[in-house]
């Protein structure tokens, strides 16, 4: 499949334009897969997932001393289904495991999780029949954040692993840029309506 590529122009007041032709100004060519993985990577909502003592530091993440948004992470958000990375932050009991499952099920695609923490990366000091030993036994993780509690330091630099994993990964098919495609029978519905 030959690569698409898209141009965009940037034009401000102080670039001449002459006859149509622009004088200096900015020009960046790229493809749209490329773009698309710059703007999901700098735009991740965070579902939080705060289940002991890492909650605190995710929490503080946020706060003006560390300043998550500045790295396109700003949003936390309490339901599913409006964010895009889980941060499981804490230890994850056996009775809550089927929540977690439930909860990563309901996010739309794409989507992404970060195991915060000695306890959601394999179970910490609680090596018991009550505590799961890892988060991966439950959901995919793509990011694990070590430390008992990790810094909100670590967790920024955990999103920041993200975001260059979200940059490299490459789509096998427009399909897989999951944008809005439209069928025959669904403009058909369109039409009628």
């Amino acid at each position: 499949m030959p690569k698409k590529i898209e141009t965009v122009v940037f034009h401000d007041s102080s670039t001449p334009v002459l006859g149509g032709i622009e004088k200096g100004g900015n020009v960046v060519i790229t493809t749209a897969e490329t773009l698309i993985a710059q703007a999901r990577a700098h735009a991740l909502w965070p579902l939080t997932f705060g289940l002991a003592c890492c909650a605190i530091e995710m929490m503080s993440t946020v706060a003006s001393r560390f300043d998550l948004a500045r790295f396109g992470s700003e949003a936390f958000r309490a339901t599913p289904r409006q964010a895009d990375v889980m941060i499981i932050a804490g230890r994850l009991s056996k009775k809550m495991a089927p929540v977690l499952r439930q909860i990563y099920d309901q996010m739309p695609e794409p989507k992404w999780v970060i195991s915060m923490g000695a306890c959601a990366s394999s179970g910490g000091v609680y090596n018991n029949y009550a505590i799961v030993q890892g988060a991966d036994q439950v959901v995919p993780v793509d990011v694990y954040v070590p430390g008992c509690p990790p810094s909100p330091d670590a967790l920024i630099y955990g999103i920041m692993k993200l975001q260059e994993k979200i940059k490299r990964k490459k789509a096998k098919s427009f399909g897989d840029l999951r944008l809005i495609e439209l069928t025959p029978r669904t403009l058909e519905t369109e039409v009628k309506v």
